[in-house]
């Protein structure tokens, strides 16, 4: 009997300690500048995340900057749905097998399970930032 109820504390222990604290929010942790600091160095640019998927309950906001005539990755599928906006540069957008093309305040939307992707046309950075949801896993 000990040893089953020593295995189901540690049970416990490992269960509880997988599961997410709350946030608690603050002017001091929900106003993020742009800092160098923090980018993450990607194969054609980089990235910084303004919030990510422990943030706000895997609400995120990314900003991504592509070198020129270039991708951060081929078009592809996944679950979330996101939304792109155009900050600098030329964009072209696939969704589907179509594309369409945009600069400056131009925002693009891939719905879940669609293919799509995002690559720099122009011949100066294109940055853009990304709006997405993660779903939290059970």
């Amino acid at each position: 009997m000990y040893r089953q109820a020593a295995g189901l504390i540690v049970l416990t222990l490992i269960a509880t300690s997988t599961i997410a604290e709350p946030v608690e929010y603050s002017i001091d942790n929900v106003v993020n500048t742009f800092d160098k600091e923090g980018v993450v160095q990607t194969a054609v640019g980089y990235q910084y995340w303004f919030a990510d998927k422990d943030f706000a309950g895997g609400k995120t906001l990314k900003l991504s900057v592509v070198r020129p005539n270039a991708a951060t990755h081929a078009p592809h599928v996944h679950e979330e749905d996101e939304f792109f906006f155009v900050l600098e540069g030329t964009a072209e957008f696939h969704l589907e097998g179509e594309t369409a093309t945009g600069g400056p305040m131009t925002s693009f939307y891939c719905p879940s399970g669609m293919r799509h992707g995002i690559r720099n046309i122009g011949d100066t950075e294109l940055k853009y930032l990304v709006i997405k949801k993660y779903h939290r896993s059970p």
